[in-house]
């Protein structure tokens, strides 16, 4: 029998012990750090993914980048193709050079009417931040001065309800009675209005001021209707040749063109750039022009929504007897353009929004 009970001991399957609860933090921690490894592994290929994607672009850029830089040299190496491309880039620079000073005009009389603004916002800010602290204070005087009249005037009746002991005061005691009841209920009333009323100048002095929102909607459309002025000046400058069609062209194109003829109108084209660089760079009578030219914008300029910035092309559209007309130009002179049609200058990078 003894022999059966030890057999069976042996046989008898023991259980497995509980696991411990250090044991299970730990295997939800290695799950939880796998998953943010994978989710970081992940990000990390698609990071390279992109990194070689903007290579691919980098080295497409560079290498047409050195394609134009030795097409350039094998004009430049040439005599036949090296004058036109001196004409080409030096048109080039000559519409960067009118988009420069259209965009530094803009920069200055941004900077100006900002301040402008600005000093306007601060005193009407002052103004009314000073009539709100008069009213506020004010409000507190008064809640002040009749809580401290209510509280008299229950003083002065619990004085009075004191002294009424008697027996022939029963009617005087039962009125005071009443009167005494009312003016405490004036009193907290009283109590409650001056609470808010500290309330209120408590939360008005931690107020911030008001922040300036920036240029104001009719700021900003003087300043675009300036700026077109300003173009149109420059165009106006340059009436007697056909400059400005040429850097447009020019503008528009990668690559130098063999459009320009031979050396002798190469150099031609060459001189008369640096004196129309002269011209776009002078300061004569500039004020007066653009102040006239404004003028007329404003009378004529339309726009399409209320909260646009910029007037319609159409709406400055040149016509017979405006301002531009009173400068007559040179019979072979080119047309005069629309400077917000043909975007003149880049005048849209220039624009305010």
């Amino acid at each position: 029998m003894r022999s059966l009970t030890q057999l069976a001991n042996f046989v008898r399957v023991k259980p497995r012990p509980p696991a411990l609860p250090e044991e299970d933090g730990r295997v939800v921690a290695l799950f939880k750090n796998r998953a943010e490894l994978k989710k970081a592994y992940s990000e990390l290929q698609e990071e390279v993914f992109r990194l070689k994607d903007r290579i691919k672009q980098q080295e497409g850029a560079t290498a047409r980048v050195q394609e134009m830089l030795g097409a350039l040299e094998s004009r430049l190496g040439l005599v036949e193709t090296a004058y036109p491309a001196l004409v080409f880039y030096q048109l080039r620079a000559l519409w960067q050079l009118g988009r420069e000073i259209i965009e530094q005009f803009v920069t200055e009389l941004t900077s100006q009417q900002e301040e402008r603004e600005r000093r306007a916002h601060l005193a009407e800010s002052n103004r009314r931040q000073f009539a709100r602290r008069q009213a506020t204070q004010s409000r507190l005087r008064a809640a002040e001065t009749a809580h401290a009249d209510a509280q008299a005037l229950h003083a002065d009746l619990t004085a009075t309800r004191a002294k009424l002991t008697r027996l022939w005061h029963y009617f005087k005691r039962r009125d005071v009675d009443k009167r005494l009841q009312a003016a405490q209920a004036a009193v907290g009333e009283c109590a409650y209005a001056l609470n808010e009323a500290r309330t209120a100048a408590e939360t008005f002095e931690q107020e911030a001021a008001p922040e300036f929102s920036g240029l104001s909607l009719e700021a900003r459309r003087a300043i675009n209707l300036a700026a077109v002025a300003y173009a149109e000046v420059l165009c106006v400058r340059l009436s007697g040749t056909s400059l400005v069609a040429l850097a447009k062209e020019a503008t528009g194109r990668r690559e130098p063109t063999e459009a320009y003829g031979e050396r002798d109108g190469c150099e031609a084209l060459i001189a008369q750039i640096a004196e129309a660089r002269a011209m776009l760079t002078g300061r004569v009578n500039v004020a007066a022009d653009v102040r006239a030219r404004t003028e007329r914008l404003r009378l004529v300029s339309r726009y399409r929504n209320a909260g646009d910035t910029a007037p319609t092309p159409e709406s400055i559209a040149l016509s017979e007897g405006d301002v531009l007309g009173a400068n007559p130009v040179q019979a072979h002179a080119a047309p005069l353009p629309n400077v917000l049609a043909e975007d003149t200058w880049d005048l849209f990078r220039v624009l305010l929004r």
